[in-house]
């Protein structure tokens, strides 16, 4: 944090600001520019990119700017961010195009939509910041391949879950102590809430009622923790994790509920628990030298073997400007993938299900995510909960069964799916879903041929550059 500060003090001293450009204007997205403007020195939020124009508009209001330009060329974004004048466009490419912007915050919690705005970002040379979980537990492996071609940095952010558990886990390592598990609290979970059973809380605090239902079902943890396994390794001890196990207990001894020699031969894993009072996030850890486990008896950590750290709040948008600041001063993420997905979120059915129904988006009346570990995945065939949308059931699903490729037919083109059959093919050696997709494509029925740059070569497994590399 100091380090932090102190070059942000300096890029505001040298009238070198960090230029941002954010994409999506919906609550956090408001939170994040109001931040920034007031609070955060050496960064300016350059444009804000929405469907919805006057949305983007508004969330520069909201942060006390007037004088703002709607722009609908990138000549017009430019000469206006030049000016430094805010600016607002229903086209995100064109932040993402712009020489004018340095990073980009992706805060839409879309799959196909953030697909495509990051692999744009990535050719012109931009760091991506991540408040995106979908997007991360979905795609995040392959994505970040290609943003060390291109030599830039994708990010999760601070703030949120994810990020703070992978700062604590840092941070505990640093000490010397081996993480076994990290863990995550929920106030709530009810995986058959929907848009109207949450409508009335969303519209109080001003949320999205869709968004809101992604926390109170699980999916939204099921997308955070997959992120947090992709990054350290860390494996779910069961589909779901603890489905939404009561704790209310002291947090020094969240510990005694889990058996370390089951996490010692997964190698790490994640949960999450409801109600745990004062805590946000946890991580168990275990010394290995005796004499250090006397210092922490000593100093009110108990007798172990488990230790217990935590965090009592998670302050999201507050946060995120430190993420930020670490992908484009220090080149630092906070959270990636460390190579290919180890946990993924698969699609369970809220209600029975029909063939011939179309399936709505996560968050919405009929999915909810579950997090499971990459090799039951794999070998079910399940369908990720990030990429529902549009799917078009060929079976009947009941409640609670989780959904596969093969109850399905895919929504043609999508960008997002073509990343993930390349993400098996190349991390997994795994050819299926690709084979799935070029089935369905010679059927007329799901995927056409995607742009060259973001497919690979069957052969060795490799991704060719981008284009514009």
């Amino acid at each position: 944090m100091w380090i932090v500060d102190t070059a942000l003090k300096a890029r505001e001293e040298q009238n070198k600001p960090i230029r941002v450009g954010i994409v999506g204007a919906g609550f956090m997205g408001q939170g994040l520019t109001n931040q920034i403007t007031h609070s955060v020195p050496g960064m300016r939020v350059v444009a804000i990119s929405n469907r919805q124009v006057e949305r983007a508009a508004n969330v520069f209001r909201y942060a006390g700017h007037d004088d703002i330009l709607i722009a609908g060329s990138q000549r017009e974004l430019d000469d206006a961010a030049a000016r430094r004048r805010p600016v607002v466009t229903e086209d995100a490419m064109l932040l993402a195009r712009s020489e004018h912007i340095d990073v980009l915050v992706d805060v839409t919690g879309s799959v196909e939509f953030g697909a495509h705005v990051v692999i744009e970002a990535f050719r012109n040379g931009k760091d991506v910041v991540l408040m995106n979980a979908e997007l991360d537990a979905t795609i995040g492996p392959i994505l970040q391949t290609y943003a060390q071609q291109h030599g830039v940095i994708l990010t999760g952010c601070e703030g949120d879950e994810p990020g703070l558990q992978m700062n604590l886990y840092r941070w505990v390592k640093g000490l010397g102590l081996t993480p076994r598990l990290l863990g995550n609290v929920k106030g709530l979970q009810d995986r058959y809430r929907n848009p109207t059973t949450q409508k009335g809380f969303a519209e109080r605090w001003g949320q999205n009622p869709t968004m809101v239902t992604s926390f109170a079902d699980g999916s939204k943890i099921s997308f955070e923790q997959s992120a947090v396994g992709n990054a350290t390794g860390f494996k779910v001890l069961t589909r779901g994790m603890s489905r939404g196990v009561e704790y209310t207990g002291d947090v020094m001894k969240i510990g005694e509920r889990y058996d370390l020699e089951e996490l010692r031969r997964l190698g790490g894993a994640m949960d999450y628990v409801v109600g745990t009072p004062l805590t946000k996030v946890f991580c168990l850890a275990e010394h290995p030298d005796p004499k250090q486990q006397h210092y922490l008896n000593l100093y009110k950590m108990g007798p172990g073997p488990l230790y217990s750290f935590f965090l009592p709040y998670h302050l999201v948008h507050f946060e995120v400007p430190n993420a930020i600041a670490r992908a484009v001063l220090l080149r630092d993420p906070v959270i990636k993938p460390l190579g290919g997905p180890v946990v993924e979120v698969c699609a369970v059915a809220k209600r029975d299900l029909k063939a011939g129904e179309v399936l709505d988006d996560y968050g919405m009346y009929m999915t909810y995510g579950e997090a499971v570990n990459v090799e039951e995945m794999s070998a079910g065939r399940y369908l990720p909960e990030g990429l529902v949308e549009g799917c078009r059931l060929t079976n009947d699903i009941a409640k609670d069964a989780v959904i596969t490729y093969e109850d399905v037919v895919l929504p043609a083109g999508r960008l997002a799916d073509r990343l993930r059959a390349d993400q098996y093919q190349k991390f997994r050696g795994e050819s299926w879903l690709g084979d799935l997709l070029a089935a369905s494509q010679e059927q007329g029925s799901a995927s056409a041929p995607v742009d060259a740059a973001v497919r690979t070569s069957r052969a060795d497994a490799q991704l060719t550059p981008l284009q514009g590399a």
